[in-house]
């Protein structure tokens, strides 16, 4: 009977691991027909597409912890409408990206986006339009590479008012058994968490690719111990401090990035400028995008008539 109970337990402890070992890698014949283009960084094989003219003002966008790229496909018209060429790239762990088993912290995801932007030969500045974590990325990056930054946009930015459930605590902070506790419940909670809501279908096939392929869990595990693991007011008072516009746009509902965040980034940045939107959660850049879109189009033009 011991030995009944002893088997049991080492088939839980390491059950979680072997479904890891047992997802599927991200094979050349689905990059194949990806659409977009891939390229070799020092790190490991990052998904890219380029949107709009090929030339005009570049604008970067970065999407945050769990839904790749494909969550600005609703955003990227109201750039390219204004003659912007957008380059929206998939995070490592994400999309079709490689997940390469470095701590993902943010200096490691402004390495990638530095490598991409090398890669791509761009010079000028830009604009950064950064999602959730995406805007802690676009922040860090600002704060190294001031003169690369033309302006920012945030989307319910992370980095300033963090709020974790206690799974997300656990997991986080009580390693290794934090490691089992999110392989062994990430898949079904995201599921329920991202599936169940109402994503537009390009989103929702996406995120049930990514809850299947090998390396995603563990990248967002990372990342919420490392990207999203601190406090970026220091980031936000150089970006003031520099004098690189800024827009904040908030979701009224949000319950990862709660609203008070605003006031907080306020004190921080007094130059931002803020529009939060009514009704809208977390997921605002494609359940609200309509809204999103015209804060973004109204401070582009407003900036446009100051040049």
């Amino acid at each position: 009977m011991w030995l009944a109970v002893i088997g049991t337990i080492c088939v839980i402890a390491v059950a979680p691991f072997l479904f890891e070992a047992q997802r599927v890698t991200i094979s050349q014949t689905v990059r194949d027909r990806s659409g977009g283009h891939f390229a070799r960084l020092k790190d490991g094989v990052t998904h890219y597409r380029w949107h709009g003219p090929d030339t005009g003002p570049v604008v970067v966008a970065i999407h945050g912890l769990t839904t790749p790229a494909v969550v600005w496909d609703a955003i990227i018209p109201t750039f390219t409408d204004r003659g912007f060429r957008v380059l929206s790239y998939d995070l490592y762990g994400r999309g079709l990206s490689d997940a390469p088993k470095a701590p993902q912290s943010v200096d490691f995801f402004v390495s990638q986006l530095v490598a991409l932007l090398d890669d791509q030969a761009i010079e000028a500045p830009a604009t950064f339009v950064g999602y959730s974590m995406g805007a802690n990325i676009s922040a860090s990056f600002a704060v190294e590479n001031p003169a690369r930054v033309d302006r920012m946009i945030v989307v319910a930015p992370a980095g300033i008012e963090p709020t974790r459930t206690l799974f997300d605590r656990l997991a986080c902070s009580v390693p290794p058994l934090g490691d089992w506790l999110f392989a062994a419940c990430a898949t079904g909670r995201m599921r329920r968490q991202s599936l169940g809501s109402a994503k537009p279908k390009p989103i929702e096939d996406m995120q049930r690719f990514q809850l299947s392929r090998r390396g995603y869990l563990p990248a967002v595990l990372s990342s919420m111990r490392g990207a999203l693991a601190r406090s970026l007011r220091q980031e936000h008072i150089a970006i003031s401090n520099a004098g690189i516009p800024m827009l904040a746009i908030w979701g009224r509902d949000d319950t990862a990035v709660p609203l008070r965040g605003l006031g907080t980034l306020a004190t921080w940045n007094r130059g931002a400028e803020h529009v939060d939107v009514a009704g809208a959660g977390h997921g605002l850049p494609y359940t609200h995008s309509a809204q999103v879109n015209d804060a973004i189009a109204g401070w582009l033009d407003a900036g446009a008539k100051r040049r």
